[in-house]
């Protein structure tokens, strides 16, 4: 169940992330060069690697496992309502959806406003901001990897899904050549931010055993079945949210 679970926040996660990543390497790449455009993805893409291992590793290497469960359990938690939380009030329409298209145009209008500026043989301007965008994006997806691989003992597991994701969004791009802007961002935010703070609250729970004297884990009533109770909790609460907030939304 935790696998699966891993797998599916992992995969998900990312692709939201990679639908916001590809608006800005298209919008470089259509307007700039691609040459340039590619290389700022491949340096995001070498760089976040690095990272991942490094931090991966670490916490594997230096950290006990029960304190693990509850510093990790407890940032997810924090991390998935703060998603929750966005995919509420557009959900409700307290706030606006995100739209890709506009997004689009204005990172095309600022490349085309650039200067053209050369170095190292590259466009500087795209190779810079397709490495930001993609970076930037690509550490939210670095702190979910890390977070739920380490967590549940697999990062490899954890990358897998994340990589799912971005090959889906990345080919369905390049397929279009054009932003996703009909992919449900903000259906599968909510998804995300549910699973996130249903793993966050079962590992952080898991991780109170650490103040106890023999620092052993504080079981789950039925284990990991418990995981299904708190997501059912999670969606009700949120479902609650959405229906209190929608008619202030339309009031407004």
């Amino acid at each position: 169940m935790t696998g699966g679970g891993l797998v599916l926040a992992t995969l998900l996660a990312s692709a939201v992330e990679f639908v916001e990543a590809l608006t800005i390497v298209l919008a470089m790449g259509t307007t700039r060069e691609w040459r340039s455009t590619w290389f700022g993805v491949g340096a995001a893409l070498a760089l976040l690697t690095v990272i991942t291992a490094i931090a991966g590793y670490a916490l594997l290497t230096w950290m006990p496992e029960t304190l693990l469960q509850l510093v990790v359990g407890t940032l997810l938690l924090i991390f998935g309502l703060q998603w929750l939380r966005k995919a509420i009030l557009r959900a409700s329409g307290l706030k606006a959806v995100h739209d890709e298209e506009e997004t689009f145009r204005q990172e095309r209008e600022a490349a085309r406003a650039a200067g053209g500026e050369r170095r190292l043989g590259l466009d500087w301007f795209a190779f810079v901001v397709s490495f930001k965008g993609v970076f930037l994006e690509g550490l939210e997806i670095v702190f979910i990897v890390i977070t739920f691989g380490t967590n549940a003992d697999s990062i490899g597991l954890a990358a897998v899904g994340a990589a799912a994701g971005g090959v889906l969004v990345l080919g369905a791009g390049i397929a279009l050549h054009r932003p996703l802007s009909r992919v449900p961002e903000n259906t599968i935010k909510f998804a995300v931010g549910l699973l996130l703070s249903t793993f966050g609250l079962f590992w952080s729970i898991e991780g109170l055993g650490v103040f106890t004297p023999g620092n052993d884990a504080i079981e789950w009533p039925g284990g990991d079945a418990a995981l299904l109770a708190l997501l059912a909790m999670w969606g009700l609460l949120a479902w609650g949210a959405v229906r209190v907030l929608s008619p202030r939304a339309e009031a407004a």
